[in-house]
């Protein structure tokens, strides 16, 4: 089974003993990175293992392999020697495992490791991709059968990932370590038991004084709780969130938390994609239920589908999509979503006579504007590129221009409900506001879909300015109950819907 292991990275053993106090909980071991030890500090690490009371890793890495140590490879080796040196009988004062590169060859480095039950890790790091042969690569790291190989490569896409789950399939017979860095290889990290990967990596992330052991790393107690990952098994339904740039994403806190309460033997994990391609080649190599889309892929997943439901025929989007032995059916839950929040906001049945401004015209602009004509409104859609903006408008007789002069104009006259839609304002670009241009009167009711940060740019200046405002979460969390029913074929329990939040 694999197991959480934490990233030391601190300048003393003193910052290290009080961040793995603080994490012991939720880990089953350390890594003690002497790489980022201050010089003096590197002398005294020979007291760690009695120090720490639970299985360590020695690990000092070089630069190259993105590492700190910028010291002689003589002097590096000596301190591994120092770490390994006056092994004690009772195995609990040693380290447990030492991580020893493929090219470093001092045999009596690993003589007096096994000496005294510390297992050699024999590591390969790979900072600019994927191997070429991973599984060949693989196989040849160990150099005796008591080794654990572990290899850590940065993929540059998602198609990269597919090839470390496909090399994790054919190396299933080797004890091993396989990490994928990056935002890519995040879901790896979560799915190590898929891989059979001994151990995932960690940093703690609340502690901003030091650096991350390696990039895509997660917090151990957000993998230990979260995640359940101790409750990972390669029968558990995977389920994810995809899109690209996939910044910041509620759903896994959402689905998640749902899990645990209802005991389900699943997990919801986030896989950026660079590809929509990508992502249905990762969805069958690994197995996922069901995936809950975002932009841009809500129109791009429309040909990978063997069956639309009736809302996508007329959306034109999907933001669901469940695989099942016929293939992968595709559903839009952020119609419903939308206008159960939206009549909400607005205190009303439906919205005739109300004037409507939609900003944006990607999926999620089409699942409002579907709603605002099924509920009798009259909209405006703005959109940057105009085309966009006029092909989503016409099938409802909507009114269209662009974030220009006219479009403020005819806003002037749409302006009863603003349906902000777009991803403008949020969390990285959370300095954007995509009708800067609008003044706010204080009769307009604005909704943005935005949701981290809690209140944009936008929605911010709309409330100085005696707006009703409302933000994208409570509707987000509404077509997430949606998206439940198709993932489990069940109705979501309403006992929970006041419980996740």
């Amino acid at each position: 089974m694999s197991r959480i292991c934490l990233c030391l990275t601190g300048s003393t053993l003193a910052r290290d003993m009080d961040v793995l106090e603080k994490y012991r909980k939720y880990i089953d071991l350390a890594e003690l990175r002497v790489d980022c030890l201050d010089p003096d500090e590197r002398f005294l690490i020979r007291r760690f293992p009695e120090m720490a009371g639970l299985p360590l890793i020695l690990t000092i890495r070089r630069g190259n392999d993105g590492g700190r140590y910028v010291g002689g490879e003589a002097s590096r080796v000596n301190l591994l020697a120092k770490g390994l040196a006056y092994a004690a009988a009772d195995q609990r004062r040693n380290f447990a495992y030492v991580d020893l590169e493929e090219d470093l060859n001092v045999p009596s480095l690993e003589e007096a490791a096994r000496a005294f039950g510390t297992r050699v890790i024999r590591s390969w790091h790979n900072l600019e991709g994927v191997d070429e042969d991973l599984v060949g690569r693989l196989r040849k790291l160990r150099r005796v059968g008591d080794e654990i190989v572990k290899i850590a490569v940065k993929p540059g896409s998602l198609d990269d990932v597919t090839k470390v789950y496909q090399a994790a399939k054919e190396t299933r017979d080797l004890d091993k370590i396989l990490v994928c860095m990056g935002s890519y290889g995040v879901n790896t990290r979560i799915l190590a038991e898929f891989l059979g990967s001994r151990v995932s990596y960690t940093s703690p992330l609340g502690e901003t004084d030091l650096p991350k052991g390696a990039p895509g790393q997660l917090d151990p107690k957000e993998l230990s709780e979260l995640y359940r990952f101790r409750s990972i098994t390669t029968n558990t339904k995977v389920f994810a969130v995809s899109g690209y740039p996939l910044t910041v994403a509620e759903s896994p806190r959402f689905f998640n938390t749902v899990f645990r309460m209802e005991k389900i033997d699943a997990v919801f994990v986030p896989i950026p994609a660079d590809s929509v391609h990508s992502l249905m080649r990762l969805a069958q190599e690994i197995g996922i239920s069901g995936i809950s889309l975002t932009t841009p892929y809500k129109e791009q997943i429309l040909p990978f589908l063997s069956e639309k439901s009736k809302e996508v025929l007329s959306i034109r989007a999907c933001n669901t999509v469940v695989n099942g032995p016929d293939g992968w059916s595709g559903y839009n839950t952020e119609a419903l979503g939308f206008s159960d929040e939206l009549l909400a906001f607005v205190g009303r049945k439906d919205l005739k006579g109300r004037k409507v401004t939609i900003v944006g015209a990607g999926g999620a602009a089409k699942a409002a504007a579907s709603e605002v004509f099924r509920l009798r409104g009259k909209a405006l859609i703005l959109n940057r590129t105009t085309a966009r903006a006029r092909s989503l408008a016409e099938p409802y007789r909507f009114q269209w221009a662009g974030l220009d002069g006219r479009g403020a104009e005819l806003m002037e006259k749409y302006s009863d409900i603003i349906l902000q839609t777009s991803s403008a304002g949020m969390e990285p670009n959370d300095d954007v506001d995509p009708i800067e241009f609008h003044n706010f009167s204080g009769r307009e009711m604005v909704m943005d879909f935005v949701y981290k940060p809690e209140k944009s740019l936008c929605l911010s200046r709309a409330e100085a300015a005696g707006c009703r405002v409302q933000n994208g979460l409570d509707m987000l969390h509404r077509q997430a109950r949606y998206q439940y029913v198709y993932f489990l074929n069940k109705e979501f329990p309403p006992s929970l819907i006041s419980r996740v939040v």
